[in-house]
């Protein structure tokens, strides 16, 4: 007679329940391999930079070029505030020996502050090891389709600063800081680069004071959380966004802007409220990666025992750490065995590259530490 219709029900109920749990795992661990593979792929292409600097007889990593767009004030007050914040860069970068140039605080002339900026863009190595940071601060405006900084002159649009980046090959940081900037990070996210914006759509339209945060935590000691005496991007994204917050509380004002950072090229982002430290304590929806470990490997200006690791050695580590990153991720589907297996294939390689330094007491900085799973395996075993 078969199966009654209830029992029926459940069986078919058990059976699809099993599909989607293997479908889930399955699909988790199709993550973790495409995270991993960006970490192969990260590796090779710093590596091929690192090699080039080290060919070049110097163990000195090109310094970083970074450019500031200053959009247009609309309003004297607005200006000085934005030639403030553009100062506060200006004076990291010097501290850094990084390549400064600014747009958009000399006289106008007859050339357009965007003809300026894709000028600059131009002329820049679309190959290298270099970091090219790319900062719009100022106004934005979103129409409902497209995103656009405000310049003096014809106005920057998303769609349009994605076609300029297209060539690069090399890392790149994109800081916008202005209003409706959330759907610059859908245009712009790729692998290789990390972008920040100051709000999360186009729809929050007010004045943004995040870029004021953020230029400022550059080189705050506060920003300092993991305390490895350098401000990393994703320490810098996270002080900003704390300050933020602090802004709208102590005026009594309803927050109109949270900042997103993606650096791992979903074009989804995060926001600084699911970090604890420097560490994601909260998953994102739909089961999607959490940004945060390479912007957490990037820095402006860096300490000296960074500044003391060679070219290839700083890539080599790099790329180990968003390979730990994803195993963590896909730790749940892994047996104990074969976690901890990786885990030290990544491990050992890891901690020579810090004995190369010889320095008393280097730590790992930015790396998830081997202290706390590695304890735990001794307890299991």
């Amino acid at each position: 007679m078969g199966t009654a219709p209830v029992e029926r029900y459940g069986v078919s109920m058990r059976h699809r329940h099993r599909i989607e749990a293997e479908n889930y795992a399955s699909w988790r661990i199709r993550g973790f391999l495409a995270v991993a593979a960006k970490a192969v792929a990260l590796l090779g292409w710093l590596l091929l930079g690192a090699a080039a600097t080290h060919a070049s007889g110097t163990n000195a990593p090109e310094p970083a070029r970074v450019i500031v767009a200053v959009g247009a004030a609309g309003e004297e007050d607005y200006g000085k505030e934005f030639a403030k914040w553009a100062g506060l860069w200006a004076k990291a970068s010097d501290q850094a020996e990084a390549n400064f140039a600014v747009v958009g605080l000399g006289p106008t002339n007859a050339t357009a502050d965007l003809a300026l900026l894709k000028q600059l863009l131009a002329s820049e190595p679309t190959n290298s090891p270099a970091e090219l940071w790319l900062v719009l601060i100022g106004h934005g405006t979103f129409d409902g389709k497209e995103a656009k900084f405000n310049l003096r002159g014809p106005d920057l649009s998303a769609t349009e600063l994605a076609e300029w980046l297209k060539p690069f090959h090399r890392p790149v940081i994109v800081i916008n800081c202005a209003s409706s900037s959330g759907p610059f990070l859908n245009k712009l996210s790729a692998p290789g680069r990390v972008i920040v914006t100051a709000t999360k759509s186009g729809y929050e339209e007010n004045y943004a004071r995040f870029g004021q945060f953020f230029a400022a935590a550059l080189t705050d000691p506060l920003a300092d959380l993991d305390k490895d005496d350098q401000v990393s991007l994703l320490e810098a994204f996270i002080m900003a966004s704390r300050r933020v917050a602090e802004f709208y509380a102590a005026e009594g004002r309803l927050v109109t802007e949270t900042a997103l950072l993606d650096d791992n090229g979903d074009g989804l982002g995060t926001p600084a409220d699911f970090y604890r430290g420097v560490r994601a304590t909260k998953k994102p929806a739909g089961g999607a990666t959490v940004d945060g470990v390479r912007a957490h490997q990037l820095h402006l200006v860096r300490s000296p025992k960074e500044v003391g690791m060679s070219p290839v050695s700083r890539a080599q580590r790099d790329a180990l750490e968003l390979a730990l990153a994803a195993l963590r991720e896909a730790k749940p589907d892994l047996s104990e065995a074969e976690y901890y297996d990786r885990l030290e294939r990544l491990l050992r390689p890891l901690a020579a590259l810090y004995s190369e330094l010889d320095t008393p007491g280097v730590t790992a900085p930015h790396s998830p530490t081997n202290s706390s799973e590695s304890q735990s395996r001794s307890k299991s075993d």
